[in-house]
């Protein structure tokens, strides 16, 4: 069930990068959604690890 909280992002992508996508979330087992918040979420543990933690603007 989809949490009203949670912030709606669309992005644009070419046909080979969609799926070149689906292809690496089908592998990984994930939907496309998941790997790109699972790709997103990697990203911000590596930034976090070298620069220290991204305090939540209020």
């Amino acid at each position: 069930m989809r949490n009203k909280e949670n912030k709606h992002l669309g992005i644009e992508v070419s046909p080979e990068l969609h799926s070149k996508l689906r292809y690496i979330s089908k592998y990984e087992g994930r939907s496309m959604n998941g790997q790109i918040l699972y790709l997103i979420r990697r990203c911000i543990k590596e930034f976090e690890d070298k620069n220290g933690e991204i305090k939540e603007e209020e």
